[in-house]
């Protein structure tokens, strides 16, 4: 017993190891390191800045931030209760960033082990696979403003399971409490939690009893996530004023394509809740069935195969809400398309590893050379988790640094010469929160969240452009997320690096619209042929080694002419 628990303790130090050596990068490289643009550098890391310098950080529920937009609602940036608000609002972008890493990823290898050592996997002859499950799941390369909306599931799920069990002590409910405080309940716990209520359902028509603990603690926790997120709740029940998501529609695809997606997410996954588990992870958990089957171990083994059948109803449903039959039922309740219920399939991180490490231990009881297959399949799991590292896959993105290109942003600022409150901008070819990370005052954002009135507005400066590539059009019009200067030549293309040869032709746009909405400086990518059509002139182009951009700064002439009278 004493050397299986020094075996254990080696394996968690081992563990440890490793997730400092992955996240090392982070904090020896920082703002020189490769991280993740989509979601992550072109939106989340711009508003903690935006937010933090605002001085709305407690600002009222129906207060606004006049960086963006002229006044984006304060509530479009989450809590004050969140703790990553306050890591960006403490301490430098990487720091703060590495910093959550850590956090999340040390939480999800405890969480996940405590769930397979208490509920899923016990045993102390287990510890091998406990350990590196949990170690491989919590190298998952998760989406990082997701915090722990992922990551945090299976100790949730390992506090609830001690609950249920009546066994739950004082540190379950701590658990419940703090969860909360470092996820969001849109990006992951409400699909848990209305889970776990299903859960609690199903024990009593099976006649396990009404179990008021187990029903308490689930009604416990969300009411913490009503307390800390106060203002979508708030914004939930008494904003009345649309926004954009009022027009998000997700039901669109035909048959053939939901069912294609279905096989597409459950085989390659979801790049926000990126499970990596495609090469390895998936043929062992097929070959555990087998050996199921083969040896008629249903029952014994009745978890294994209900998080197996889990795995792909949860891909099945996912795909299935954007099936365009649901348009019926969408049209009558609109609340369908404004909120995302397709995230359900946010659950399968927890499932497929915790179905791993089960098929592990099924394919590690067929004998010895079985066993050894076993744990090749858990080595090279973590293999290749290695090598989706951020600083590998991203290796080709431009840096932090080069992203945020703050010298060269500074220089922009300088020459301009006003404060920056007194002028707005918007970007062509590059993504709007570049400008707000360096304090300018944007007419353009990537937004989820914001006024529909002004998305109406703002499609005036673009709708020739949309006019003329269906693809953008539809996009700004059945979405607009990014409330971005599109044009119909780049489409979809919004980080035009500095070394392209290109040339923006034939552009059109409503500058009489933009310069209404109080727009002064276009910051384009590209210089722009016809830029005297669109009432634009060159004022300058900037460039640095240290930039991944190079910025034609173009001024409307209605603003040239206002202020050389």
């Amino acid at each position: 017993m004493f050397s299986e628990t020094k075996k254990e303790q080696k394996l968690i130090f081992f563990a440890l190891l490793v997730l400092a050596i992955y996240l090392s990068p982070l904090f020896i490289l920082q703002e020189n390191a490769h991280i993740r643009v989509h979601d992550n550098l072109d939106s989340n890391l711009a508003w903690y800045k935006v937010l933090a310098k605002s001085g709305e950080m407690f600002g009222p529920v129906n207060g606004m931030i006049p960086q963006i937009i002229n006044g984006v609602p304060r509530n479009t940036f989450g809590t004050e209760f969140s703790l990553i608000v306050w890591l960006y609002a403490l301490f430098p972008t990487m720091i703060a960033y590495g910093i959550s890493q850590a956090i999340t990823r040390i939480v999800a290898f405890f969480g996940m082990y405590l769930l397979l050592k208490k509920h899923f996997l016990p045993g102390d002859n287990w510890s091998f696979y406990q350990v590196s499950a949990a170690l491989a799941f919590a190298l998952t390369p998760f989406w990082p403003s997701g915090m722990l909306s992922t990551l945090g599931m299976p100790l949730a799920l390992w506090a609830f399971l001690n609950i249920r069990k009546g066994q739950g002590t004082a540190k379950d409910y701590v658990t419940l409490t703090l969860l909360p405080l470092y996820s969001s309940i849109v990006l992951g716990f409400f699909f848990f939690l209305s889970a776990m209520g299903i859960f609690w359902l199903v024990d009593v028509i099976r006649r396990k009893g009404w179990n008021l603990h187990f029903l308490f603690s689930i009604v416990y926790m969300i009411f913490i996530f009503m307390i800390v997120e106060y203002r979508l709740v708030y914004s939930f029940l008494f904003v009345s004023e649309a926004n954009s998501r009022d027009e998000y529609f997700h039901a669109h695809l035909p048959l053939w394509r939901a069912i294609r997606l279905t096989f597409k997410n459950y085989v390659l996954g979801h790049t926000h809740v990126m499970t990596v588990h495609t090469l390895f992870i998936l043929p062992a958990t097929f070959i555990a069935l087998y050996f199921i089957y083969k040896k008629n171990i249903w029952k014994q083994e009745k978890l294994y195969v209900f998080l197996f059948i889990l795995n792909f109803v949860l891909s099945l449903w996912y795909a299935f809400w954007f099936y365009k039959g649901w348009l019926p039922i969408t049209k009558r309740f609109h609340f369908m398309d404004t909120f995302n219920f397709a995230r359900y399939h946010f659950l399968r991180p927890l499932v497929i590893y915790a179905s791993f490490a089960l098929a592990l231990k099924i394919i590690s009881l067929q004998g010895k050379s079985w066993a050894k297959t076993a744990k090749w399949f858990v080595v090279l799991q973590l293999l290749v988790l290695g090598l989706f590292n951020d600083e590998i896959i991203y290796h080709q993105k431009p840096t932090v640094k080069e992203f945020y290109a703050e010298d060269l942003f500074k220089e922009v600022k300088e020459y301009i010469g006003l404060p920056q409150k007194n002028y707005r901008v918007a970007s062509i070819g590059i993504h709007p929160a570049v400008s707000q990370y360096n304090g300018f005052y944007t007419l353009d954002t990537y937004n989820n969240f914001y006024p529909l009135t002004y998305k109406h507005h703002f499609r005036k400066i673009i709708e020739r452009e949309l006019a003329k590539n269906k693809t953008v059009r539809t996009y700004f019009d059945k979405w607009g997320g990014r409330c971005y200067l599109f044009t119909a030549q780049l489409g979809k293309r919004y980080m035009i690096k500095k070394d392209s040869k290109r040339h923006l032709k034939d552009l059109q746009l409503n500058t009489a619209v933009f310069n209404q909405l109080g727009g002064q400086y276009i910051f384009s990518a590209l210089p722009i042929d016809n830029a005297e059509e669109n009432q634009l002139s060159l004022e300058k182009v900037f460039k640095s080694k240290t930039s991944a951009w190079k910025i034609y700064l173009y001024k409307t002439i209605e603003t040239s002419e206002v202020m050389t009278r």
